[in-house]
């Protein structure tokens, strides 16, 4: 699969524009979760949108009470 068919999946599915290739990497993991890409497509859609500055966040933040917070590797 190439971005340009990754992105009108996207706008297909989602009825919008992707703003930034961060939304791309989110919808391709989404997809290989769902088992809808194989780790061979996962692997080169990645790599492309690695290309294109795309990233996660570095950590996330899970409150286990008022005091404490847990950072998750990213």
């Amino acid at each position: 699969m190439t971005i340009e068919n990754l992105i009108y999946q996207f706008k297909e599915e989602k009825n919008y524009q992707p703003s930034h290739a961060n939304d791309l990497l989110d919808y391709v993991q989404k997809c290989y979760i769902e088992e809808k890409l194989s780790i061979i497509e996962y692997k080169e859609l990645f790599r492309e949108l690695d290309k294109m500055q795309a990233e996660k966040p570095q950590s996330y933040l899970i409150k286990t009470s008022p005091y404490e917070r847990i950072n998750l590797p990213g």
